[in-house]
């Protein structure tokens, strides 16, 4: 899902502004047609997903764009106009107060734990700014799937098992993936727990090992497609109904 924001274009301006703007005030819609707004392209931006790819334990917090590409194929547009960086958290990268390597539109995101004054970097997500035809994508949202318990080695609600398990359910190229808890439908970037893998390629792993607390929790997961502009578009398809009949 993208959220539409006007921006004002400056001469040698790298940062867009952000205030104002949070996860929580995103559109709960599961599309967005820039014509119904009628805003000009010159001033028409929107923002990609949260990207978190990487975790400090090693050399540091790496959100290197090309990884993130790699990683999550066609969700980030091929020239992005500008990035905002956080904490999963939620602070700022000037509340945060560390020393950053780089934060810009060509290599995406770098903190090295050797950089700051007690050797850990915190652990940082990332969004991009994209502009006009990228804004218009239309997603559909498969069902939430749920294969798997933590009772073992964690959560492994994986792409390639939940084929299997749901035959229909997710479309060929799934561009975005969402997980949640069971129980209450809190997000899962809301935990606080680590996942070894959530993206649309693989799905989404959470592994009680990299938990500090207590073992994971359970989750569910659901994909995001491109779909049809012209048709309408409902929040996701009922228990058992395959992906292709939730957006007719």
């Amino acid at each position: 899902m993208f959220q539409l924001i006007p921006i004002f274009i400056m001469a040698g301006l790298m940062t867009v502004s952000t205030q104002g703007i949070s996860e929580q005030s995103r559109p709960s819609v599961n599309t967005i047609n820039i014509s119904e707004g009628r805003l000009q392209d010159v001033n028409t931006r929107c923002w990609t997903e949260w990207f978190d790819r990487d975790h400090p334990s090693g050399t540091g917090d790496w959100e290197i764009l090309t990884s993130l590409r790699n990683e999550n194929p066609g969700k980030i547009c091929p020239t992005p106009v500008g990035i905002e960086v956080e904490t999963t958290t939620g602070l700022s990268i000037a509340a945060a107060g560390e020393v950053i390597a780089v934060a810009d539109t060509t290599t995406g995101f770098i903190c090295k734990n050797e950089d700051q004054p007690d050797q850990t970097c915190l652990d940082y997500r990332v969004r991009f700014v994209c502009h006009p035809p990228f804004c218009n994508q239309h997603i559909c949202w498969s069902k939430w799937l749920d294969r798997d318990n933590p009772g073992g080695t964690g959560d492994w609600e994986t792409l390639s098992q939940l084929r299997i398990q749901y035959p229909g359910s997710i479309c060929d190229e799934p561009l975005y993936i969402e997980a949640v808890t069971v129980d209450t439908m809190t997000p899962a970037l809301a935990t606080g727990q680590n996942f070894f893998i959530f993206n649309p390629t693989t799905g989404f792993v959470c592994r009680n090992s990299d938990q500090t607390k207590r073992g994971c929790l359970d989750y569910k997961v659901r994909f995001g497609c491109c779909c049809d502009p012209e048709t309408p578009i409902r929040p996701g398809p009922i228990q058992g109904e395959p992906f292709d009949k939730a957006i007719q």
